[in-house]
């Protein structure tokens, strides 16, 4: 009996449940599959980098894989709508008696899985479906009414219970019986997508990277409750990309830092903490398939859907190239734009500025974020949006509005990072860049080249504060 894998963002060998159970049960060998759809990757607005991340992690897979004796094949195809009829056609070219496939949650995705297995399954080829992109499926951490949770603090509390259940990891899949097939060749280029500006120095690929920046992490992990909020040093674990893609499992990451806790999940401390970070990204998963609406740029809070937002493209522009007058907002952008990734305090404060200083709508700040992110996740991303905007689960009240300038003396006081980014900015003194009136005295005196302030900051939160008050 030969099986196949049909990786997606799953892009590893080491704890893969999916490959793990396929490698166990096969007597014939095993095939894995990747298929490339660039048309709906761009409809998705799957960013530049993201792609050219998968792309080398492909690379080193099917490196890993081939020792095994299993050989990866890429195919193309444009749709999801035509993916039913190519996976099968493959399964049965290569007589495959099974499908393997690791579950993933976004509606789109849940509907292109459903069609491929309901074609497999009337072609008698056997589907097998596993929970591994997050810790307890769906559906399992439930309200005394039988209900998902739409507040973080209580689903913490079972989450914490629960995911010890599911913590166990995957041994490494022995070699298999050889099939006789070569590998498909890594493309170097996809239709519609640039790659010219790939920080390959940040972010190299393959499982050895991203277990050797856990393990980096794990050892400074105790200093993560204050470092995290910190830009201008390496204070997190930089890992979001590589559990975005599989390339590192969640358990992995869980085990590490349980380890790191004494071999505690819960307590105090950054391991803690850190912790608490997986779980956000489980708890946006689950209210996701609870609430479908938030993956079809719909507000989780029904009636912020009257909120009148501004459609200004001028101040949109203004914030996408970070040139607001905010230091701290600019340098957050710019950071983004250059890198491909952005600190995550800093999503939070640009995100809060575009969604309330701006009084525009969180869905175009969320779809520039998507499409430039390389850690981009729809859970994830939509999660933190509407959290930030006041339309979201569980998310800061309305008239929480963050002030970039206290926020910038904060956790960037000497202003490291703001000049790091905003290089225009180096003569300015640290003391102004975190008040309004000095840095427009400074700039004006040394005739920098720097934008005034896109709105000013009383303005634009009584603005936001309005808005919201007139829905009732």
């Amino acid at each position: 009996m030969r099986s196949l894998v049909w990786f997606r963002r799953d892009l590893r060998v080491v704890d893969n449940r999916a490959l793990f159970e396929a490698a166990k049960a096969s007597t014939g060998g095993v095939i894995g599959l990747f298929m490339i759809t660039p048309a709906q990757w761009k409809e998705h607005d799957d960013a530049d980098c993201k792609v050219r991340f998968w792309l080398d992690n492909l690379a080193k897979l099917s490196a890993g894989l081939n020792k095994l004796r299993i050989p990866l094949r890429i195919e193309i195809c444009d749709s999801f709508a035509d993916l039913p009829t190519k996976v099968l056609k493959f399964a049965k070219k290569y007589k495959c008696s099974s499908l393997y496939l690791n579950r993933e949650y976004e509606v789109n995705e849940l509907r292109r899985d459903d069609d491929v297995a309901k074609a497999c399954e009337r072609a008698e080829v056997a589907v097998h479906r596993f929970h591994d992109r997050v810790f307890v499926p769906p559906g399992e951490i439930l309200t005394k009414e039988g209900k998902f949770y739409s507040v973080f603090t209580p689903f913490r509390r079972v989450w914490d219970k629960r995911a010890l259940d599911y913590i166990e990891m995957c041994p490494k899949p022995k070699k298999q019986t050889a099939v006789n097939i070569e590998p498909s060749p890594i493309p170097s280029e996809i239709r519609g997508f640039d790659f010219t500006d790939f920080r390959d120095d940040l972010w190299q690929a393959g499982e050895k990277e991203a277990q050797a920046r856990l393990q980096k992490f794990s050892k400074k992990i105790a200093d993560y409750n204050e470092a995290r909020d910190i830009p201008s040093i390496n204070g997190t674990s930089l890992l979001s990309p590589y559990l975005a893609a599989g390339v590192i499992s969640p358990r992995q990451c869980l085990v590490a830092a349980v380890a790191a806790n004494r071999g505690k999940i819960a307590g105090g401390g950054g391991a803690t903490t850190w912790i608490s970070e997986l779980a956000w990204r489980d708890f946006y998963t689950h209210v996701m398939v609870a609430c479908p609406r938030v993956s079809m740029h719909q507000p989780f809070k029904l009636r912020t859907r009257a909120l009148k937002w501004r459609k200004s493209e001028k101040d949109f522009e203004a914030w996408k190239l970070g040139q607001t007058g905010y230091p701290i907002v600019d340098a957050g952008m710019r950071q983004l734009n250059r890198t491909g990734w952005m600190h995550n305090r800093l999503r939070m404060v640009t995100a809060m500025f575009l969604t309330k200083n701006l009084l525009i709508d969180w869905r175009w700040g969320e779809r520039y974020f998507m499409k430039n992110l390389i850690d981009g996740d729809l859970a994830a991303n939509n999660g933190g949006w509407q959290w930030s905007a006041s339309t979201g689960t569980d998310s800061v009240p309305y008239f929480r509005i963050f002030n970039p300038f206290s926020q910038s003396k904060r956790f960037d006081p000497d202003g490291t990072f703001i000049k790091m980014m905003c290089p225009e900015l180096s003569d300015i003194p640290k003391s102004a860049l975190h008040d309004p009136k000095k840095l427009s005295a400074s700039v004006k005196e040394l005739s920098l080249d720097y934008h005034d302030f896109v709105v000013e900051y009383k303005e634009g939160r009584e603005r936001a504060l309005k808005a919201f008050k007139s829905l009732g």
